[in-house]
């Protein structure tokens, strides 16, 4: 006999238990009426007892030994149903708060109110307001500089121009279509480049952003055929150089596309304007770097070791907060990560015997083949997954294709920053790393040959190989 039936027996003595019985699934017990209208009188109506009693099973005799091994004491259930009556006045003065504040509360997907939905592996990605706190609490780029920079202002101010700059060129081409934003704005570039429309924007929105942050002297564009001497602000102590569309003649099909930059100190005095000379150094003279990839997602990845935590630290836009969120450090793969190798193959005829041979090898041994043709995308993907970028020099174009100041220069240095390699292969008579080349003029081009060790190593190795 349960704890639940000794109570009723103490309270009613006198009662005999006739033969028919009832499962009550209060507890899984089987009780006489006489048991169950005496328990439940003082807490429900005769009525409503006798309405339970009737929905009650009747215990058959394959129930009996069933319903005993389910027994369950009284005062546990009481305490129970106390705690449930206590949490439930506990929400009805939650609900209550919220009304008074005026705001709904939380309904779950059946419209339920005060019900917390049990979070799966959709719950980002189909409630994304779940989130929303763990959003708030991420690390800002902004907060990120701030505080990484050591309290100096002026980078700080550079770095929150560039980033403007990047949010800016993010909107343009995302609306580039319903605003009739692609096609050729009719002009070369000083490169020779056909320039498209968004590069044209891309560049003014550069420049005025730069020009206006008080803290740079010298600008370098791909776009402009001499540099930009900043006259307003005399005495700003960085120089900038910076592609501002990379990769544009993929814009029109909607391929992914960036901006890339460098950032070097003035080395001229701060009493007058800054000239080309403080920004016609080699890479090792970078004090920052960075680029912004503008695809699926709109990402910013910078480093500047000279003057931060060093490392590459990478940043992905939230459109709905207008800010650059922290995602992660980005280091490559110490074994080489994937086998994937990045170039253009429709130049391999004009290439180096060394070039070719690598990518031969390549094949040979089970490598990936991926070209965007945009250098932030292939660039990113090598960073994040391994292998090696190249776009080495051949006999059409003897000092590469890409320019150093603006293209060489801050991928390299994110490159070995993040652990990676970055070499110009055979340039000017001997293998050189990129960053160590002196540009005389500010458009200079450099070959590029960039990523895991292990794989920049084995073309180097084939070069050093054709010395002998």
């Amino acid at each position: 006999m349960s704890v639940r039936q000794d109570q009723r027996f103490l309270c009613h003595p006198n009662l005999t238990m006739p033969a028919e019985r009832r499962i009550d699934p209060l507890d899984g017990s089987a009780y006489t009426y006489d048991e169950s209208v005496a328990f439940y009188t003082g807490e429900y109506k005769k009525k409503a007892i006798e309405a339970y009693w009737n929905d009650m099973k009747v215990l058959k005799s394959a129930a009996k030994s069933k319903a005993k091994a389910k027994v369950k004491a009284s005062d546990k259930i009481k305490d129970l149903q106390k705690a449930y009556r206590q949490a439930q006045s506990q929400v009805s003065k939650v609900e209550k708060a919220f009304v008074k504040a005026g705001v709904a509360p939380p309904a779950d997907k059946g419209g339920r109110q005060g019900d917390e939905e049990v979070p799966n592996e959709f719950s980002y990605y189909l409630n994304p307001d779940g989130k929303q706190r763990e959003r708030f609490q991420r690390e800002t780029l902004t907060q990120y500089i701030i505080t990484s920079t050591r309290g100096d202002k002026q980078l700080a101010m550079l770095f929150n121009s560039i980033q403007h700059a990047c949010k800016v060129c993010s909107n343009s081409i995302e609306r580039a279509g319903p605003a009739g934003l692609y096609g050729l704005a009719d002009v070369v570039n000083a490169t020779g480049d056909d320039v498209k429309k968004l590069d044209v924007i891309s560049n003014d929105v550069w420049v005025s952003c730069l020009e206006r942050c008080g803290v740079c002297a010298v600008l370098v564009s791909e776009e402009d055929e001499e540099a930009i001497i900043v006259t307003d602000k005399l005495g700003g102590p960085y120089c900038v150089a910076f592609d501002p569309l990379d990769g544009s003649s993929n814009i029109d099909c909607n391929v992914s596309v960036g901006s890339i930059f460098s950032v070097y100190k003035r080395s001229s005095p701060s009493s007058g304007p800054g000239n080309v000379a403080d920004i016609l150094k080699p890479g090792t003279e970078c004090i920052a770097a960075g680029y912004c990839m503008y695809g699926a997602a709109t990402e910013l990845v910078i480093t500047y070791p000279h003057g931060g935590k060093g490392g590459v630290q990478r940043f992905a836009l939230d459109p709905a907060l207008g800010e650059f969120l922290y995602v992660a450090d980005m280091v490559m793969d110490p074994k080489g990560g994937k086998k994937i190798f990045s170039c253009n193959e429709g130049n391999s005829l004009q290439w180096d015997q060394p070039i070719v041979d690598f990518v031969e090898k390549c094949k040979d041994d089970g490598y990936a083949a991926r070209y965007v043709g945009s250098m932030v995308s292939d660039v990113h993907r090598t960073l994040l997954y391994g292998g090696i970028f190249l776009y080495p020099a051949d006999k059409k174009s003897p000092k590469g294709k890409l320019r150093v100041l603006y293209e060489g220069f801050p991928m390299a240095m994110i490159t070995e920053e993040a652990g990676g390699v970055a070499s110009t292969g055979m340039f000017k008579g001997k293998i050189q790393r990129i960053l160590e080349v002196l540009p005389e003029h500010i458009h200079d081009r450099c070959p590029i040959i960039m990523g895991a060790a292990r794989d920049v190593d084995a073309v180097l190795a084939l070069y050093n190989e054709q010395k002998k």
